[in-house]
């Protein structure tokens, strides 16, 4: 097994604080002989080698204390800037990840949430919602004749119509319904706590509100309307069940003569 520079520098540091520790813990021995010997001789070779012993323990205790300060903490220091910056490398990694997941989950046009959060969204509401026993609604809308308006004004012209026709929709929900935007001239509203006649009544106020927007951009002014169809979850069916069966709601708006309200 191979030890980090850090770890290894650790480990010669200790040995020479043991080793210290050793010649005093020897010198301690050797003091004991010398207070008891009676012999000048052995008294005098006693003293000597006290006298080694002390002076070991401090070459000891002087190498590890610059090998301390000249190697060990460089190395300290060196590691405690490694993990400055490699936190300061996951806080931006990890900011970096947050801003990537905001954009994979919203409409970069119109700032809503996108088709991938709406599907989320949709299961986790049913998922909880079915757990309390309250409704859930559903609105599916689409504006009507859309393609003519990018045909004959251009796609800015029909993005600033998106763009304006989202800000509605925000004007109109709660904070805790969900509103994206499906893709092209498609929306959705996920309504949670709302009966039939409300959800009518909410698709209505949406409907006529959007109707009444007037869509200012250069020189051209621009009116449009919008198909919504609705369904209120049964308790039983998928998201997926639940989501085509107002899809089809908004078809038959579209079908019996668009800007209307069908559930």
């Amino acid at each position: 097994m191979r030890f980090h520079k850090s770890e290894s520098a650790f480990f010669v540091f200790i040995v020479l604080v043991l080793a210290a520790g050793a010649c005093l813990a020897y010198a301690n021995s050797v003091l004991g002989y010398t207070g008891e010997s009676r012999d000048p001789g052995e008294l005098a070779g006693n003293l000597g080698l006290l006298a080694q012993l002390i002076f070991g323990t401090g070459v000891l205790l002087a190498t590890a204390s610059i090998f301390g300060v000249f190697f060990i903490y460089p190395l300290i220091r060196k590691q405690v800037r490694e993990e400055g910056k490699l936190r300061a490398m996951t806080e931006s990694l990890s900011a970096r990840s947050e801003t990537l997941e905001h954009a994979a989950l919203t409409d970069g046009l119109t700032g809503m949430q996108n088709r991938r959060y709406f599907d989320d969204a949709l299961r986790e509401y049913l998922g909880e919602f079915r757990r309390i026993g309250k409704p859930v609604g559903l609105l599916i809308l689409d504006l009507d004749h859309f393609k003519t308006v990018n045909d004959t004004h251009g796609h800015d012209v029909g993005d600033e119509v998106l763009r304006v026709v989202a800000g509605c929709l925000r004007e109109f929900t709660r904070y805790h319904d969900v509103v994206a935007r499906l893709g092209g001239e498609e929306f959705a509203v996920v309504a949670p706590n709302m009966d039939t006649d409300m959800l009518i009544k909410l698709a209505e106020r949406i409907r006529k509100a959007i109707a009444a927007l007037t869509v200012t951009t250069g020189n051209i002014r621009l009116r449009v309307t919008t198909s919504i169809g609705i369904a209120i979850w049964d308790g039983k069916e998928s998201a997926e069940q639940f989501y085509r069966r107002a899809d089809r709601m908004l078809y038959e708006a579209k079908r019996l003569g668009r800007n209307r309200v069908c559930a």
